[in-house]
């Protein structure tokens, strides 16, 4: 089904993310539990679900978890449309034919084209996220389906991936569904997984040559506040050197829960030096959803 959320002008993702957002959602439970990607949902005051069969209804925002970028909303009204099955994503294989499909019933045929660790800017990685094309023009939230019409994953990006000609290629990056069962009750309970936070920076950063590059920096969040600018290149997290953008987050990741004090050495205009990020707990920085 069609999800469009409403987020307040002075949320802390709407620059980012925007204020209106429209994807998919796909329903997982009986009771009308649906399951989509988190960035469209995040902060959101107001969330509409629409079925194929055009029938509009209320939903609220009942969670984000940032680890593994799902989100789930809870239909305040009918929907008449049964639950999805699970299938198992991790015995999907490059190669394997699969549907991406819409919640306007649009659907892509295509095929498993890469299942490997993905690092993403926003401090964000999967240890091994699936890759697939021909791209779905409408991403954010559609389903990855098995032959069987089985639930492999949810919709999270569009990108691009080198051809063995040079070319470039259209892929869509998708969440693997088993990401979400050891999760999926906490979500449902308590609105978020029951452990502390991860530490958060509030750096959005790139990988170049191995170097991770930071492009921008969140105002007023924990890199801002130490002094992490635009061009820094990170290269030690505490004793140990970094080696990419995913062992960065790993290190940070192992440094404690969100609070923790993360030293690290940069590379600035030629010089060295060292900074201490307190790191901060990302979720709360957002807007809480309200219950409509």
């Amino acid at each position: 089904m069609a999800v469009h959320a409403s987020i307040p002008e002075d949320a802390f993702t709407a620059t980012t993310l925007g204020i209106r957002r429209e994807g998919s959602g796909v329903v997982i439970r009986g009771n009308g539990l649906v399951l989509t990607i988190g960035y469209l949902i995040t902060e959101a005051d107001e969330v509409w679900l629409t079925t194929n069969s055009g029938r509009v209804v209320p939903g609220h925002a009942l969670a984000y978890d940032q680890e593994t970028g799902f989100g789930l909303v809870q239909a305040l009204g009918p929907l008449d449309v049964p639950a999805l099955e699970f299938g198992d994503a991790s015995k999907a294989e490059i190669g394997d034919e699969v549907v991406v499909a819409d919640g306007i019933g649009q659907f892509v045929e295509a095929k498993i084209v890469a299942k490997q660790e993905f690092a993403g800017y926003w401090e964000y990685l999967l240890d091994e996220a699936i890759f697939t094309a021909p791209a779905h023009p409408a991403w954010g939230g559609a389903a990855l389906l098995d032959e069987d019409g089985k639930l492999l994953g949810i919709g999270s990006l569009h990108l691009q991936m080198a051809t063995q000609n040079g070319d470039s290629a259209d892929i869509n990056m998708i969440v693997p569904i088993n990401l979400l069962i050891p999760i999926l009750d906490d979500l449902i309970k308590r609105g978020r997984v029951n452990k502390p936070p991860r530490p958060w920076l509030g750096a959005f950063s790139a990988e170049s040559n191995g170097e991770v590059v930071v492009m921008s920096v969140t105002e007023g969040g924990p890199a801002a506040k130490a002094g992490l600018r635009r061009g820094d290149v990170i290269s030690e997290v505490r004793d140990g050197e970094v080696d990419g953008l995913a062992d960065f987050y790993r290190k940070i990741w192992q440094s404690g829960p969100a609070g923790a004090e993360i030293p690290m050495r940069v590379l600035r205009d030629g010089r060295e030096a060292w900074l201490r990020v307190k790191s901060g707990d990302r979720g709360s920085f957002l807007k809480k959803p309200q219950l409509q």
